[in-house]
């Protein structure tokens, strides 16, 4: 740890601290993560061992780059890049306005760090505002790597305890275990409203029924018709039946035709009909992206 010259704590979370720093030879700012061992743990926690094994292979500019471990007796001292803020940060400072092109440029961002880490066999599991990171250049990327897994075939059961409430998907909230890329698909879009609202959460729900009641009365009471077999999912209960009564425009004002378009497309409940992330790049939301950003 002699390599690293710390400069300020920047954060602070159950897994440990997170310290803004120095790298004294190259000169290099770094974010280093400190998570604390317990001593009657069974050593590492399961979390920080996921994050180093995943993010050791997910190279790409819209993941967060880890550059080293350190770890002694006592801490485990991950060492990742440094981006200025995260995107909650972000929200919290734009006053409620955010421009159109940013809106579309950090939604592009966001899904190709998606794309990115599907097409790798990783579902993030935990995509909200706070472990998405913003350097100064306007580089958006994927951090927070506890609660990622790696899926493939067969396909796995999952616990269905992951992602954070108000990103939450209704199938996980359902108590589905058995899931896959979508999972992350309906966080995108809830981030992508959130985004489109300068930072106004699109269902701040406060436990799971809450959660529920708020994404069906949005998008009306999901039937067997609608979602086949949604009544075997473990945690099922009837909803009342909710119709739609607000539209789109209501919802994301400033989201254009094209965005609310690719809204709806993300934010459907029976998951096998959610937009993919490498789909989601190709929507005519993002024609006038450059192709090479894509």
């Amino acid at each position: 740890m002699q390599k690293y010259e710390k400069l300020e704590k920047i954060g602070e979370g159950t897994y440990g601290t997170v310290f803004k720093a120095k790298n004294r030879e190259t000169l290099e700012i770094v974010a280093l993560k400190r998570v604390r061992l317990d001593d009657d743990d069974e050593g590492v926690p399961s979390s920080a061992l996921r994050e180093i094994c995943l993010l050791k292979e997910l190279k790409h500019k819209n993941v967060v780059r880890l550059h080293d471990v350190v770890h002694s007796e006592r801490k485990l001292t991950l060492v990742f890049e440094y981006c200025d803020q995260d995107l909650k940060k972000y929200f919290d400072a734009c006053n409620g306005e955010i421009d159109p092109d940013v809106v579309k440029s950090f939604m592009c961002q966001l899904l190709r760090g998606i794309a990115f880490c599907h097409s790798n066999n990783v579902l993030h599991r935990d995509l909200k505002p706070q472990n998405l990171l913003i350097n100064k250049n306007g580089e958006l990327k994927l951090g927070d790597f506890g609660l990622a897994r790696a899926f493939g075939f067969p396909v796995r059961f999952y616990s269905a305890e992951v992602v954070t409430l108000w990103y939450r998907p209704p199938d996980v909230l359902f108590g589905a275990k058995m899931y896959s890329t979508s999972i992350d698909m309906w966080s995108a879009g809830c981030i992508f409203a959130e985004l489109a609202n300068a930072g106004r959460p699109l269902f701040p729900g406060n436990d799971d029924d809450d959660q529920l009641k708020r994404i069906f009365k949005l998008l009306g009471t999901p039937t067997e018709e609608t979602w086949p077999n949604m009544a075997l999912l473990p945690n099922y209960r009837p909803f009342p039946m909710y119709h739609v009564s607000t539209t789109w425009q209501q919802v994301v004002p400033k989201l254009n035709s094209k965005g609310r378009d690719l809204l709806q497309k993300l934010l459907v409940c029976f998951p096998p009909n959610r937009l993919s992330a490498e789909d989601s790049l190709q929507h005519p939301y993002f024609s006038d992206v450059n192709p090479s950003m894509k």
